[in-house]
């Protein structure tokens, strides 16, 4: 680990549990940018105006006006502004259980939600290559629901959280339309159009927000109108594997980096990633990575 990093957590910035969440505009220049971090919290970034380079796990991609950054947790950035130059942002800060994917169903919008709004590029070679921007009445739309959230965030009025959920799933809808549209203008257009592609994507999309929830084969089935055979069909033939075993899958790497840039024991890890059976944890990790977690940790902390 690059010992410039930090890691930040969200009880620096959210410090009621019941409303994770927590939203600011910053400026930055050439002085004053934020050091290489990681975070366990979900960060929506939203670039106002300016330019910059957005240094992310080890890669640099160029920034404007109008673009979307969604940063999991886990993952490593910071930017770089040329001197003289500045960069205007809206910093949106949240846990993954803020909004429920219960709740969506529920508000009965969960059709025209796509889910990889929350990973936008799952494919890291892409990620930020194909990024999100935005412009004309998207990226004003985009600015206004940022600035109400950070007016009630700010109030703290009777009704502000409600309110603030709501805004924040028309945000995440309209990201999810305007990533659709964009998706159909490039160059992938026939790849990316093809229709079980978009919704093994979309559900792993969701799968890496709630990984560390217990994970019902019944409530995504009913989120994305398709029944339990054909969603492991879909997904055998797109990934290879089950969605049980994609969700081992994202949980055993998370939890391969909490053991190297985290003290905590392997018991708590196991309960941090969804697993509630730590002797299970330590099996499926050593199936899936050759090697007990102790040892695991041993021999990152030796390299």
């Amino acid at each position: 680990m690059d010992k410039m990093e930090q890691q930040l957590h969200s009880s620096q910035f959210i410090r009621e549990r019941s409303f994770p969440f927590w939203i600011r505009r910053y400026f930055h220049d050439h002085a004053h940018v934020p050091s290489l971090h990681g975070h366990d919290f979900i960060e929506l970034v939203y670039v106002v105006r300016g330019q910059a380079e957005h240094m992310f796990e080890g890669s640099c991609y160029d920034m404007r006006a109008g673009d979307v950054f969604i940063i999991n947790p886990g993952e490593v950035h910071t930017y770089r502004i040329k001197p003289g130059k500045q960069l205007e942002i809206i910093n949106c800060l949240f846990m993954s259980d803020l909004i429920r994917g219960s709740w969506l169903l529920e508000l009965g919008i969960s059709q025209s939600m796509d889910y990889f709004y929350v990973h936008p590029f799952l494919d890291h070679r892409e990620r930020f290559h194909n990024r999100l921007n935005l412009n004309g009445q998207d990226a004003a739309r985009t600015l206004f629901l940022l600035e109400t959230m950070m007016n009630e965030f700010d109030s703290r009025l009777s009704g502000c959280e409600t309110l603030i959920r709501l805004q924040l799933v028309e945000l995440l809808i309209l990201l999810s339309r305007s990533y659709q549209q964009a998706e159909g203008h490039c160059g992938k257009a026939a790849v990316r159009s093809d229709s079980r592609q978009l919704l093994v994507r979309r559900i792993c999309g969701y799968l890496e927000r709630y990984y560390d929830k217990k994970v019902s084969i019944a409530a995504i089935c009913e989120m994305f109108n398709i029944s339990a055979r054909q969603l492991n069909r879909i997904f055998k033939e797109v990934l290879g594997m089950t969605v049980v075993d994609m969700v081992h899958q994202i949980r055993i790497e998370r939890a391969k980096h909490l053991l190297r840039e985290t003290e905590d024991k392997v018991i708590t890890i196991a309960g941090r990633v969804g697993y509630e059976d730590p002797a299970f944890f330590s099996r499926l990790f050593h199936r899936q990575v050759g090697c007990s977690p102790g040892k695991f940790r041993e021999s990152s902390a030796d390299g």
